[in-house]
């Protein structure tokens, strides 16, 4: 459930060169705050899960609601 929601955010995130075409920058622009830089795109890539997983555990830390998060409900029986 959690692999799958950063998943589908490392799929919305938008990458550009920046620095004359020395480093990558991406953003998650739906998740104000997560962004991440590095000299490769996978250097970039990789940086970006840490940055989304960071913010996962600041929000879970600060009781703030993580946008479209939804954790499954089941019924117990008796």
């Amino acid at each position: 459930m959690l692999q799958s929601y950063i998943s589908t955010y490392l799929n919305k995130a938008k990458y550009e060169m920046i620095d004359g075409g020395k480093k990558f920058y991406a953003e998650i622009k739906d998740l104000r705050g997560v962004w991440a830089v590095g000299k490769t795109l996978e250097e970039c890539r990789t940086n970006l899960t840490s940055a989304l997983e960071g913010w996962i555990i600041l929000r879970l830390r600060k009781n703030l609601p993580i946008p479209n998060f939804k954790i499954p409900s089941y019924k117990m029986s008796a």
